[in-house]
């Protein structure tokens, strides 16, 4: 089975609510990842929480607002499924 992300939610303290189409839910905290070169842009809050999306079916940041999957940042679908199990805290 290949997870696919369908939604993401980003938060002011630099996790994520990632929801898979089968109905699971996780929280990825990127804070780690924010000092790495590559993920450097996204240390800006407002870029953090505005560029996020879902892009080729999964968690990526569409940092320069073209859609271009192949230029955005993302994460390995199969990484952030195998994150625990979350309970939804958005309302």
């Amino acid at each position: 089975m290949f997870p696919k992300v369908v939604q993401v939610v980003p938060m002011r303290n630099y996790s994520v609510y990632v929801y898979f189409e089968n109905g699971k839910i996780v929280c990825y905290d990127m804070l780690p990842m924010i000092e790495k070169e590559v993920f450097r842009p996204l240390k800006d809050i407002s870029i953090f929480t505005d560029t996020c999306t879902v892009l080729n079916d999964t968690l990526a940041w569409d940092i320069q607002g073209n859609r271009d999957s192949t230029s955005c940042l993302d994460i390995d679908p199969d990484t952030l499924y195998e994150l625990p199990y979350m309970e939804e805290q958005i309302a």
